[in-house]
């Protein structure tokens, strides 16, 4: 499907879900007619709607309410747009106090703002559109509400909680079936759920929102910071490392005190107000100025594996993928105009060796100047022509994401597509001229003259704990055998076996591989289920005929069985396989 096509059906999606979330709203007052309504937009997937009402939600109302809506869809209603006066929208929308709050800060921003309601059947909301001409072309069979949860109203945890119900509507009801075995598929996948039972992290209480990595967690962790130093190496990184605490002057001159200020975290040292870093530039900025540096040094590319703190409401966190402290693999390239396109096409480059690595494949997102932006048009339009221009001459496929740009620069976001077809958002280049002239960067030109150089931030991994989490559900737990923290499973059937599996560790051991022996007093099939839920790639299995012949009998992850295996040729298999970081696992070991 091109991108035209794409965007079409995008569109009418959209479409489609906007409806639908009024037909929700318009079912949940007709149960609960004392509700109150907040907003409903249209969502990744699907929609939600945000209600007031006078209990929780139980499973059965979502039942009776999704009813309501199959047998609204069925009627002649169509939907018809008004524009109305601020008088009327007051008379309107009397009763319902989140309408009325939205209303009155849309006239505060604009005293003329045209306000517009949708209407169909007898119920209305105040809205910009668009919407499908009749709610018959919402298919009832297509149509299914998923979950409700807390939502505080306008994300500040200091207003009202509000009941967000999340639905989902496709075009047809095979759309639909598809979309829920992903949905259930997922649920299997959940990194949280797999995170436990594999013993690779955990969340506590005195720490909420900020994760602690297990011995195992934490070997994967390290692997990947690894893998990802091994090639910064290659490509001339400087790898620093600096304080996650620094004075509130350094905030004030990035400007994210002005822009980030309610995301991050204080302190106070010496009677001085410091932050806790929610990002690692202005850190590697002060360390690049602790000398004057030649254009012969340039490009300078120095890496970052750095902490950062970001306040995230309680309500959003999930898992590894919204907590409060991370680890960026944070990289800037300090560079001349003339080396930035090179530069950029060599970050290219490399995300797409990192992900291919993982077996990922990525689309491309260009984000433009955001509404509160940092510096002028001129050098907006620049940052961000020179973005096009190496995406066309890389031969890479791209759409605008307007607006959304980092309030320093425009950026190319890398939006990941796992195994089960799910997008997400992991590496970003960002290309910033601002900075660099904000903290007084400088190197000495041919011309021995200063100069500015261009700043460009990278992140591929984005954040090393969410990429671990999206690594956990894209491979279902069954990591490829490199970056298994166990890579092998021992099982002895009986006590008597011990020695020989003990003697099978150690070997296993001198040859580089991570193994477990599993000597507890269980039967053979309790164990095997332990190290299937523990997702180990290989399983020895070791018995008598092992012990008699010297040799090993394996059990792979799918359940294949192989006999009478040399444990030489088993291990010199499990090597090639590591050296050369295969995502499949070999399962013939032939």
């Amino acid at each position: 499907m091109d991108n035209q096509k794409k965007d079409a059906r995008k569109l009418a999606l959209e479409k489609l879900r906007h409806s639908t979330s009024h037909v929700m709203a318009q079912a949940v007052l007709e149960i609960f007619p004392d509700g109150k309504v907040a907003i409903g937009p249209a969502i990744e997937n699907g929609f939600y709607y945000d209600f007031e009402l006078p209990r929780s939600l139980t499973p059965e109302d979502l039942a009776q309410i999704e009813a309501r809506m199959q047998a609204i869809v069925k009627n002649d209603f169509p939907f018809i747009y008004e524009e109305i006066s601020s008088a009327q929208a007051k008379k309107l929308f009397q009763g319902q106090p989140y309408k009325i709050e939205l209303i009155q800060d849309l006239l505060a921003k604009d005293p003329k703002a045209v306000l517009s309601i949708y209407k169909h059947s007898d119920f209305f909301d105040l809205c910009r559109g668009p919407h499908l001409e009749n709610v018959r072309q919402i298919q009832a069979p297509a149509i299914k509400l998923l979950h409700v949860s807390g939502a505080y109203w306008r994300g500040d945890e200091k207003r009202p909680m509000l009941q967000r119900i999340y639905g989902t509507v496709w075009s047809s009801k095979k759309e639909l079936k598809t979309y829920l075995h992903q949905v259930e598929e997922a649920k299997k996948r959940d990194h949280r759920k797999l995170g436990k039972e594999m013993d690779l992290f955990s969340f506590q209480e005195e720490a909420p929102g900020m994760p602690f990595f297990h011995h195992k967690g934490t070997f994967i962790w390290n692997s990947l910071v690894s893998y990802v130093t091994d090639i910064m190496v290659r490509k001339n990184y400087e790898i620093n490392k600096t304080p996650f605490i620094l004075n509130k002057s350094l905030w004030l001159q990035s400007g994210h005190w002005d822009h980030y200020k309610n995301n991050m975290y204080f302190t106070k040292i010496d009677e001085q107000d410091f932050a806790v870093k929610p990002m690692n530039c202005p850190g590697n900025i002060l360390v690049y100025k602790t000398k004057q540096h030649s254009y012969r040094e340039l490009p300078i590319r120095a890496g970052e594996f750095g902490l950062v703190h970001r306040h995230e409401l309680s309500g959003v966190l999930s898992g590894l993928f919204r907590v409060r402290c991370f680890t960026q693999d944070d990289a800037h390239v300090f560079c001349t105009k003339e080396q930035m396109k090179a530069e950029i096409k060599d970050l290219i480059d490399f995300m797409d060796e990192v992900y291919s690595r993982f077996g990922f494949q990525y689309k491309l997102e260009l984000s433009t100047r955001p509404e509160k932006a940092m510096g002028s048009k001129k050098i907006w339009d620049l940052a961000e022509d020179t973005l096009k221009e190496v995406l066309i001459e890389s031969k890479k496929k791209y759409k605008i994401n307007e607006g959304d740009g980092a309030f320093y620069g425009p950026k190319i976001d890398f939006h990941l597509t796992d195994a089960i077809g799910r997008d997400w958002q992991c590496g970003t280049i960002q290309l910033d001229f601002q900075m660099p002239e904000k903290f007084d960067m400088t190197y000495i030109g041919e011309d021995n003259q200063k100069h500015c150089p261009v700043m460009i931030h990278r992140a591929i991994l984005g954040s090393v704990e969410r990429f671990l989490g999206v690594l956990v559900e894209h491979f279902a737990g069954h990591f490829p055998l490199w970056i298994a923290p166990v890579q092998i499973k021992i099982i002895p059937i009986r006590e008597d076996h011990y020695a020989y599996a003990n003697k099978v560790q150690e070997i296993l051991k001198a040859a580089g591989l991570r193994s477990e022996l599993d000597v507890r007093d269980e039967r053979m099939q309790a164990k095997i289920r332990v190290a299937q839920l523990e997702k180990a790639p290989y399983m020895i299995i070791i018995g008598d005929k092992e012990v008699a012949e010297s040799k090993i009998s394996i059990r792979t992850k799918s359940g294949k069985n192989i006999n009478d295996l040399g444990l030489e040729n088993f291990i010199e298999k499990c090597q090639k396989q590591v050296q050369e970081k295969s995502i499949e696992l070999d399962e013939t070991l032939a």
